[in-house]
């Protein structure tokens, strides 16, 4: 017997769960995301992932800008759905809502809860050097990702791996979690524990302001940052007057002053060892392998990266 459900969802993240729902066969009575805003060098408005697919599955789409409003949880409840399935949807969900859905609305969450809970879990947890991260499926609550969880999921962290490669297994893994959950809860047999009091921090949204590289740290917590914050927004270093991301890096060799180039393969020292950048990009060029940028770009050996 297939569930009647409201999925919420945005951006990519959310994509692969929105595509197993529906393959699994439940009756999606309409499917909520962000309003298409303006975006790329022509700032044409797009519609976000979540509703392009909702489209092309044949899906009615909602896109209020508020969901506070007697009007938006008369419309919510209009769906008579069974469950909502939330995945990184982007705008709070109030108790009106929360209570239209007899079942609970049910949240994919990229990480093991109670640690990094918030905006920006995937990101930070890379950035902390963290060597295992997952998925959570938990109940939504009025508090920020606070609700008992179902399911985890637990996958090690690579020393290499960028955020964008760890968000694409744990999309897939969340979109496995989900259908598994939505099959116990046809079943009557999904049972939720509360979060532990311990072990909690926040994924804080991230910040333009803390995407510049700081060469005076060490070569690892320089490494982790550069992956965490890769593809987007990227971090990156100034030379010559112009932003340069680095988009992936590995352990390098020698020592020397922070920033300075040390090699012709773009090992640059760090606070403590150094890191070996592998793949730059250039604002408005597309990503180059090191070898590639340095065939346009004089960074000798001596250089100092700002």
């Amino acid at each position: 017997m297939a569930l009647r459900l409201v999925f919420m969802g945005t951006p990519d993240f959310a994509v692969p769960t929105l595509l197993e729902v529906v393959a699994a066969g439940h009756d999606v009575a309409a499917v909520y995301t962000r309003a298409a805003k303006a975006a790329g060098r022509g700032m044409a408005v797009q519609p976000s992932p979540v509703e392009r697919e909702a489209r092309r599955c044949g899906l009615p789409v909602r896109t209020p800008g508020t969901l506070r409003t007697p009007e938006a949880a008369a419309e919510f409840r209009a769906h008579a759905a069974a469950a909502a399935v939330v995945v990184a949807y982007g705008l709070i969900l109030p108790v009106p809502i929360l209570d239209a859905v007899p079942l609970g609305s049910l949240n994919v969450h990229a990480s093991l809860l109670p640690r990094w809970r918030g905006a920006a879990p995937i990101n930070r947890a890379i950035m902390a050097g963290d060597p295992s991260t997952g998925v959570s499926l938990m109940r939504m609550e009025e508090g920020l990702d606070t609700g008992p969880v179902a399911l985890a999921e637990r996958v090690p962290i690579g020393d290499d791996i960028t955020a964008g490669e760890l968000h694409d297994t744990l999309a897939l893994l969340g979109a496995d979690l989900m259908v598994r959950a939505l099959a116990a809860l046809e079943r009557g047999t999904l049972t939720f524990t509360p979060q532990p009091d311990t072990g909690i921090t926040i994924a804080a949204k991230l910040d333009k302001r803390e995407c510049r590289i700081d060469w005076a740290r060490p070569w690892k917590a320089v490494h982790d940052h550069c992956r965490g914050l890769s593809p987007f927004p990227g971090a990156w270093f100034e030379q010559d007057g112009a932003r340069i991301k680095v988009l992936r890096t590995t352990r390098g060799e020698g020592e020397g002053a922070p920033g300075t180039v040390l090699d012709g393969s773009l090992t640059v020292a760090c606070g403590g060892g150094a890191v070996r950048i592998l793949e730059l990009q250039r604002a408005g060029r597309h990503p180059m392998k090191t070898e590639d940028f340095l065939r346009g770009t004089r960074m000798s050996p001596g250089a100092v990266l700002g």
